[in-house]
């Protein structure tokens, strides 16, 4: 689809597409020899959860340090953001009601309905993730450098290639944690997250192997691939790095 079908579907200005496009936000899969974007599904998936934290009032360099965090799943930031709209509907329907008294003429002057400190607090725990688990470490810098380079049909091939990875990790979860196959595993992951994110040492994996765990958010994502896969992969992980 090109540049212009995607302003037309989304409401989203050829202008700011292609700001997106130079901030490293939203890249086209494809480019024409003639400089005409081209996006795809995939594109326009990465889009919708851009309008999504827009929606949220997110500032554009809050959503590119979140979509861009290693750690992002799409159906983590769903759930997130779906308690974010909740949050702001509840509000919304404070406010109605607010102006539905006001026009019956009572006189309600606490203000608590305007208090966004709730969503704003959510807002700043979201949006502080990134920086807390990776902001100014070489790795983080790294994976930057990476995803700079990197097309978004290239992502898609690599988020497919980790799939794969996490796939074995379901199938082989009946298996001691220390067996050769899981530990070949662990390394097959470690050598993955080195060659496409960032250098991902044996300190840097048992970090994220306590995270498996200890994030519902990755716990429910990886046991997508069988129930009990997260805590197979972070014991495995957790006999590797010892």
């Amino acid at each position: 689809m090109n540049i212009s079908s995607v302003a037309k579907l989304t409401g989203v200005t050829v202008r700011t597409l292609h700001y997106y496009d130079e901030i490293g936000l939203l890249k086209p899969s494809e480019v024409t020899e003639a400089g005409y974007r081209i996006y795809s599904d995939t594109d326009l998936e990465v889009l919708q959860q851009i309008l999504f934290f827009r929606e949220l009032d997110f500032s554009l360099e809050d959503i590119r340090k979140i979509m861009q965090n290693p750690a992002y799943e799409k159906e983590s930031a769903l759930r997130r953001q779906k308690e974010l709209l909740l949050q702001k509907r509840s509000r919304l329907d404070s406010l109605i009601s607010l102006v539905d008294k006001t026009l019956k003429g009572e006189r309600d002057m606490s203000f608590r309905q305007f208090d966004t400190t709730m969503i704003e607090e959510t807002k700043k725990k979201y949006a502080a993730e990134a920086k807390q688990r990776w902001g100014g470490t070489a790795a983080y810098a790294e994976y930057e450098e990476k995803a700079g380079r990197r097309g978004a049909a290239q992502q898609k091939l690599l988020d497919g290639e980790g799939a794969m990875i996490l796939s074995e990790f379901g199938q082989k979860r009946s298996l001691a944690p220390d067996s050769p196959e899981a530990q070949a595993l662990v390394k097959k992951w470690q050598d993955y997250i080195t060659a496409n994110y960032y250098t991902c040492t044996k300190e840097i994996l048992s970090c994220l192997g306590q995270m498996y765990v200890s994030d519902e958010r990755f716990t429910h994502s990886i046991d997508g691939y069988g129930a009990g896969t997260a805590a197979f992969m972070a014991a495995a992980i957790e006999v590797y790095t010892r």
